[in-house]
């Protein structure tokens, strides 16, 4: 049994492994700077690519927060590319691209409740 699970494996990792030709690095960039500021950008043989930087930003607390700022695309199976961009500080992970879901729309009648509710009087 051991030996099937072992040859099993084998046989997985061997499907798994990258077939063809390797894909070129054709643009590198990246620069770090004293102040812990740093940039990087890339592109390979195939669409994809990537830049991003980062830099410490005072915020008004003891601590700075790092804010960095960024952008990927890659080619995807029906021959568009994806794209995303993103901001990460502070506030969290802000991502945008046009393949992300949207929530749908509010509902007419709780749009109208939370309309009434906003200029209700408050109870007590």
């Amino acid at each position: 049994m051991k030996t099937i699970v072992a040859l099993s494996c084998l046989l997985a990792l061997a499907a798994a492994a990258p077939q063809g030709e390797p894909i070129p690095i054709v643009r590198q960039d990246s620069q770090i700077n004293p102040d812990g500021s740093y940039q990087y950008s890339y592109e390979t043989g195939n669409g994809i690519s990537a830049d991003e930087r980062g830099a410490l930003k005072n915020i008004g607390a003891e601590e700075p927060a790092l804010q960095v700022e960024g952008q990927f695309q890659y080619p995807s199976e029906e021959g568009g590319n994806i794209q995303l961009s993103y901001i990460a500080n502070e506030n969290g992970f802000q991502p945008q691209g046009a393949h992300l879901p949207t929530p749908p729309p509010i509902p007419e009648a709780i749009q109208r409740a939370l309309a009434y509710l906003a200029t209700a009087p408050p109870q007590a």
